[in-house]
């Protein structure tokens, strides 16, 4: 019986050590295998910790050894904590793979694809406006970043970026290439576009109007509405730089603030000056005192992105004129540095003259004139009836101060310059060109350069970049899109104002239905005034996500499409205006050889983080596993 329970093997003594062998190794592999899987668990988590601070990876030159990198740090920082972890690193082989630099930028490739497939997926069949920026990063490289703007199927306004485009070539067919490459690579159709913005300085130096005019051309309905997106007072400002002399006065001012404002025992020393001549000026009963009047001020940098900040810098430097002086004689005597020195002596040559009073005056009082208009402008919950009235205000009170300002101004100017000792030019006598020869210039009085070269051709230039910016077109439609507003019960509903806004989008409106619309006006604004549900509500999108969540986008499906285009007009602040914030820290000055793939990657899951930490590990490692297939090995 014996030879029925100790059967013999089939196989040679040898071989069976062979099939132990490969049992051993498969057993083995398994363990490999389970192992980078848990590791590559572990290392998309670092991923999603680092990409919250903008770290994903580091280049060579960034770090001194492979030991000191964010990545690396993280993953022996978790391994210190977990000992399954530290055991899978410590029984791996030695050329782990999975923490090498390919790898790692893998995983970034693979977070932002996943990441712009969701975002994609949101969007679905949503129409939706584009927002473009172009800027230079830390290379000096020009990068065109993309942020689409639409709303989810939860009546949410949603603004997403889409990565960044290296811009070679700053042409108009090459920006349109740039749009049309990224909308093929994600199956994004032009037809579906209905709004256009995009920066203030490229947009003035014209690369982004020929863009414009081709996106219009292949669709009419992709309305270009700029004025609500971006700073107002920083495109005056930057026409006025277009003038010799008003580029000047902001060269200077720049300049000042830089060597006046940059220490506080200078800025010190400009109160105590300030607060000398105020206190003489009581005396005399030149001035009266009270609450809240003859503040000390000090002299802020102007800035683009700050608002009122070039007509506040204006302010003050009208009001502290003879205390900068001051100043500026004091660094000339006592600082050490030449620079300083140099620069102090050439605001003092420069600024006590009456071409310098005459820019600064004028400016300020266009800037103030357009003042209330910016501000309005940047607010969060816009107010578009009192933004257009204000801008046909600020249109007709330059155009007053054109026809009749010229004469105030010059008194002004001229009682300025009396005040600091500055000579006044006669305005009959011929005026001189400064470091220029008299043969290669006109021969004209000082009245006619001042006048006709430089009030009314400063004031045209601020007319035309108003009319450029608030077109009849814009302006009619933005205050069709008012009438939408739910605030204080619909006061400012118009169905006949709505009917014209539906036929500005015939693609997405037939005949049909703006019947059909006519008559579903009627009823929706019946039902939102005796609703309860309705009756606080407070600006668009807050009105799309209450008729989404009530289901009466289905009652009023047509009513419901005009909330929709209306609020997928760009005419907020646009999420563009954070990505070269993100773009100066993702590429540093110590890490600012990054490729532009590496960079857009790193950028897709940096701003678009809430939705990258959406995305399961799973879903991570199934894509990291089609563009890598060895890590398994």
């Amino acid at each position: 019986m014996e030879r029925y329970f100790k059967r013999k093997s089939p196989f040679s003594i040898e071989e069976n050590d062979d099939i132990e062998k490969s049992r051993k190794d498969i057993f083995k592999g398994a363990r490999v295998l389970a192992g980078s899987r848990t590791l590559l668990s572990v290392s998309i988590d670092c991923v999603r910790f680092l990409t919250r601070q903008g770290l994903v990876f580091d280049d060579d030159e960034f770090a001194a050894s492979e030991d000191q990198r964010d990545f690396i740090q993280l993953l022996r920082c978790l391994a210190d904590q977990n000992a399954e972890i530290k055991a899978i690193m410590e029984n791996a082989p030695e050329n782990l793979v999975l923490i090498s630099r390919d790898i790692q930028n893998d995983i970034a490739s693979v977070a932002a694809v996943e990441t712009l497939s969701f975002i994609i997926e949101d969007i679905g069949d949503a129409l939706f406006s584009i927002l473009l920026d172009k800027s230079p990063d830390v290379s000096q490289e020009e990068q065109m970043s993309i942020v689409l703007r639409y709303m989810n199927n939860t009546g949410d306004v949603v603004e997403r970026f889409m990565g960044i485009e290296h811009v070679s070539s700053a042409t108009s067919l090459s920006l349109k290439a740039s749009v049309d490459k990224l909308f093929s690579r994600y199956g994004l159709s032009i037809s579906r576009l209905r709004g256009q913005v995009y920066d203030v300085t490229s947009d003035i130096q014209g690369e982004f109007n020929g863009l414009k005019e081709l996106i219009l051309k292949e669709n009419p309905r992709a309305f270009y509405i700029h004025c609500f997106a971006y700073r107002l007072e920083g495109a005056l400002v930057d026409v006025a730089k277009n003038h010799m002399e008003t580029g000047s006065l902001f060269s200077l001012a720049s300049r000042m603030v830089n060597i006046v404002g940059v220490l506080s025992n200078r800025c010190d020393l400009l109160r105590e000056k300030q607060a000398a001549i105020i206190s003489n000026a009581l005396q005399n009963s030149e001035i009266s005192s009270g609450q809240s009047l003859n503040q000390h001020n000090i002299v802020n940098s102007p800035h683009d992105a700050h608002w009122g900040s070039h007509y506040g810098t204006l302010t003050t430097l009208i009001t502290m004129f003879s205390p900068i002086l001051d100043v500026l004689e004091m660094i000339i005597d006592v600082e050490s540095c030449r620079d300083q020195r140099f620069w102090a002596k050439y605001l003092l040559d420069g600024m006590p003259s009456f071409d310098f009073a005459f820019s600064l005056h004028l400016m300020r009082t266009i800037l103030g004139i357009s003042n209330e208009l910016s501000k309005a402008l940047q607010r969060n919950d816009e107010d578009i009836v009192n933004a257009i009235s204000l801008v046909k205000v600020c249109k007709q009170q330059l155009q007053v101060m054109r026809e009749n300002g010229w004469d105030s101004l010059l008194e002004q100017v001229c009682s300025f310059c009396q005040k600091h000792d500055i000579d006044v030019p006669n305005m009959d006598g011929t005026f001189i060109h400064q470091g220029r020869s008299g043969r290669n210039t006109k021969e004209m009085t000082n009245l006619h350069y001042f006048r006709e070269g430089l009030f009314y051709d400063v004031i045209d230039m601020q007319l035309q970049e108003l009319n450029d910016r608030f077109t009849e077109i814009n302006n009619e439609l933005l205050l069709c899109v008012a009438c939408l507003y739910p605030n204080d019960s619909f006061s400012a509903f118009d169905k006949e104002k709505l009917l014209r806004l539906a036929q500005y989008y015939p693609k997405d409106f037939s005949p049909t239905e703006c019947m059909k619309l006519d008559d579903q006006l009627e009823s929706y604004i019946t039902d939102m005034r005796s609703s309860k549900e309705f009756k606080e509500l407070r600006g668009l999108s807050n009105l799309s996500k209450k008729l989404n969540a009530t289901k009466k986008n289905e009652v009023y499906p047509l009513v419901y499409k005009l909330v929709n285009l209306a609020l997928i007009l760009p005419i907020a602040t646009p999420t563009v205006e954070r990505v070269l914030t993100a773009t100066n820290i993702v590429k540093a000055r110590l890490r600012n050889k990054i490729g532009d793939q590496w960079m857009n990657d790193n950028l897709v899951v940096y701003i678009e983080n809430d939705v990258f930490q959406k995305i399961d590990d799973d879903v991570i490692m199934r894509g990291f596993r089609s563009v890598k297939t060895c890590w398994e090995q």
